[in-house]
């Protein structure tokens, strides 16, 4: 085993255990220390079991042994669970039939018809699936006990209302949470970009002759952005009629920059309270009554803002155990990361009337 994927191993578990003495054997790393006051022995078994990691108790210290022929596994996948599996399923339906109503199709009349809506459907689920695979995988690189996504079907407009990991133990660690909180977004992000692109180099341009053509939605600024690159001479007459790819890839924009918001537990409460600390529940409090006056501007936020505190019930989050250490580079680089993928995300009126 590595020095670095031993100090990786030692992170996952240092809510658990405290390590005093560090040495190498024949056989791999000798790790010698205590538990934490509120850890258990079986607790850090638990954490190391399909790890390549032997745990002792002797006189009271704790001794771990790491084989380096074995190196520790730092992604495993879980037994998927039949409601996995059904939900999944259920959310690929719903998703076909919103995307085959969408592209003019009638799969009511013809199930072949459903095969229209495969462009949005595919799209949509990559885009939700790559932003909770993201949470799933740094879930397991700080030792926190965590779901696979589960996805949620929906008689929408768009098949789903989105897709979510179940944390099962607590974050412990500054860093643990703004990896987990960023890690989502960021990935969903990079999926969602390109296929707004590729949707838009696809996309159709009429002419307005005063009727709306289709749902009108708002644009963030990255939308306008890649408009003007893609449509360099779209007169104000014009509109563009999005693909269906493209329309995934609105919504994935769109669902990144709501998971951003600095509110409770949702994607930006993590980041912002790993960044802000204690600091943190003023703005949390302030971005949630934010809310109000923009329902001037899109009765969404209103309705967005109601639905955050009857999830949550609180904008607080709960705290972790070294919120005031000093932050890193590399951690402050995240946090200017996910900022701006919030700002060119941002959309004041995403349903314009």
């Amino acid at each position: 085993m590595s020095d670095k994927n031993l100090q990786l191993e030692l992170q996952r578990i240092s809510h658990l255990f405290i390590p005093h003495q560090i040495g190498q054997g024949k056989d791999g790393w000798i790790v010698r220390g205590t538990l934490t006051s509120t850890a258990t022995l079986e607790e850090v078994k638990q954490m190391v079991q399909n790890m390549s990691i032997e745990v002792f108790e002797q006189n009271g210290d704790i001794t771990l042994l790491m084989n380096e022929k074995n190196e520790s596994i730092l992604f495993s996948i879980p037994a998927i669970s039949k409601a996995h599996i059904f939900l999944f399923l259920a959310t690929i339906g719903t998703t076909l039939l919103a995307g085959a109503l969408m592209a003019g199709g009638d799969p009511f009349s013809s199930f072949s018809e459903l095969w229209r809506g495969l462009p949005f459907s595919m799209t949509l689920m990559l885009i939700l699936g790559c932003h909770e695979t993201g949470h799933y995988v740094y879930a397991q690189k700080h030792g926190v006990d965590a779901t696979l996504p589960y996805f949620i079907p929906a008689p929408t407009f768009i098949g789903t209302f989105g897709a979510f990991i179940k944390i099962k133990s607590p974050i412990q660690k500054r860093k643990a949470l703004l990896d987990i909180g960023a890690s989502g977004p960021i990935a969903g992000f990079l999926v969602a970009v390109p296929a707004l692109i590729w949707g838009l180099l696809h996309s159709e341009v009429l002419t307005v002759s005063g009727e709306q053509l289709g749902m009108k939605l708002g644009d963030s600024i990255l939308m306008k952005i890649l408009t003007a690159l893609i449509f360099p001479n779209l007169s104000a007459s014009q509109d563009v009629v999005l693909h269906p790819v493209a329309f995934a890839g609105w919504i994935g924009l769109l669902v990144t920059m709501l998971n951003l918001l600095p509110i409770g537990q949702l994607d930006g409460g993590h980041i912002a309270y790993a960044l802000l600390g204690r600091k943190f529940d003023k703005l949390a409090k302030f971005v949630w009554l934010m809310l109000i006056p923009m329902a001037f501007i899109s009765i969404n936020w209103l309705i967005w803002g109601i639905l955050i505190m009857v999830l949550m019930r609180t904008t607080k989050h709960p705290p972790v155990a070294d919120i005031d250490r000093p932050l890193t580079k590399e951690e402050k680089r995240i946090g200017f990361v996910s900022l701006a993928i919030f700002i060119l995300c941002f959309i004041p009126a995403p349903f314009p009337s």
